[in-house]
């Protein structure tokens, strides 16, 4: 089987610009690619998960990765998927995301002897001349065109701001730049980047006379139709203090049965001949499939030893209901009021629930126990004298866990 024969087996191409010219490329090593990561956050995420996988995929079969980062790009921000203008962030922050990305993609990609190279967008972006860049690229690119990208229809009834408008060109002069100094022959991204990269191709076409291709990935969907990545306290990070190991293993270990396989194929490096034969699983079956889903992606990321110990916790509790290795929350004196706290507090503070509303409902609704417990009391406290040494087991639904200590 070929490299690009399995990305297809495995579910990861959405949309190519000539399949026959990408194929000769990746499948003998002769790809230098790229994939773009604007630093909105300083960590990434499951999100950028699939990126990273594919990216070590291809450097496994010879070929080059380059790794954009967003310097300059982030200064304006993608309007793909929104509904609104992203929130504006100082060079400063966008300075820090970008240093967080750096150290995150070293576990996926080896930059080491120029296999793989890293590049901040902000090298070239940020020193363009406007008129300059007005009259090198303006002509290239139809408003009418542009307007027709699903990136923009999303965005024209609320209000699309020009700001937001000069990003597929951003993206496409990037292209442009990485194929004039690196020589850098393909783009891949997400589905929803698609109109992006055409423009892309079609500036190197129009400026250089060559040849560039862009592929798409598929977008890691749920079987409801769902960006996967999410949880109810916000997104699954690859950063362990923002997620911690224990979470990140629940999180894959918790993927409903219909996903599983197909999480299996498109995020792990497992042989396809392994992962076709759980196709016949069935019931329980299917949980050792999460298991053998969530070490595998927890070794990847957070590695081998954290891998284990996230399996064995969660084993663990769900054999005893306790665990060395259980995610912990600490409460600080000034949680207390007069040596108590409320048990809504907790669940907010050990990030079991999102807002205090969250917990009330699932306290009512018979969802929270404390060391086996349940308690349905909105109105229970508990004695600071009760969190200390061991501390207390806090379970929000069948599978959310930690331990609540005070620091």
């Amino acid at each position: 089987m070929t490299v690009y024969e399995e990305l297809v087996a495995r579910g990861l191409i959405a949309q190519v610009t000539d399949e026959e010219e990408i194929k000769e490329l990746i499948n003998n090593g002769k790809a230098t690619f790229y994939i773009g990561f604007d630093p909105t956050a300083d960590s990434l995420h499951v999100g950028h998960f699939m990126a990273l996988c594919l990216m070590k995929r291809l450097q496994m079969a010879g070929n080059k990765p380059i790794a954009l980062l967003g310097g300059g790009t982030g200064m304006i921000g993608d309007p793909s998927g929104r509904t609104d203008m992203r929130q504006m962030m100082t060079p400063e922050t966008i300075q820090h995301n970008c240093d967080c990305f750096k150290e995150q993609m070293s576990r996926f990609i080896d930059f080491s002897d120029g296999k793989a190279l890293l590049v901040n967008n902000a090298e070239w972006l940020m020193n363009l001349n406007y008129v300059e860049l007005l009259r090198e690229v303006g002509p290239h690119f139809s408003v009418n065109r542009m307007l027709t990208a699903e990136c923009y229809k999303q965005r024209m009834e609320r209000g699309l701001s020009f700001l937001e408008f000069n990003y597929m060109i951003m993206q496409s002069y990037d292209f442009l730049a990485l194929y004039q100094k690196y020589g850098c022959n393909m783009q891949f991204g997400g589905d929803d980047q698609w109109s992006n990269m055409l423009g892309g191709t079609e500036l190197i076409r129009r400026k250089l006379g060559k040849d560039a291709y862009a592929m798409t990935i598929t977008l890691l969907l749920n079987s409801e139709g769902k960006k996967m990545g999410k949880t109810q306290s916000g997104a699954v990070w690859l950063d362990p203090n923002k997620t911690s190991p224990f979470d990140f293993y629940q999180y894959w270990r918790n993927v409903a049965d219909a996903d599983v396989l197909k999480c299996l194929r498109m995020l792990t490096f497992l042989p396809l001949e392994q992962i076709d034969e759980m196709d016949k699983w069935e019931g329980s079956q299917l949980n050792e499939a999460k298991e053998i889903l969530a070490y595998e992606l927890t070794k990847m990321v957070h590695g081998e030893e954290e891998a284990v110990k996230a399996k064995e916790a969660a084993r663990a509790l769900f054999f005893s209901g306790n665990a060395a290795n259980m995610p912990t929350a600490e409460l600080a004196e000034e949680d207390f009021k007069d040596g108590k706290i409320d048990l809504i507090s907790i669940l907010v503070k050990s990030e079991l629930v999102p807002s205090r509303s969250e917990g009330r409902r699932a306290i009512e609704q018979g969802g929270v126990s404390i060391d086996g417990e349940k308690i349905t009391d909105i109105h229970f406290e508990i004695e600071r004298d009760t969190l200390t040494g061991e501390g207390i087991v806090v379970k929000r639904g069948k599978k959310n866990f930690r331990k609540v200590i005070v620091k």
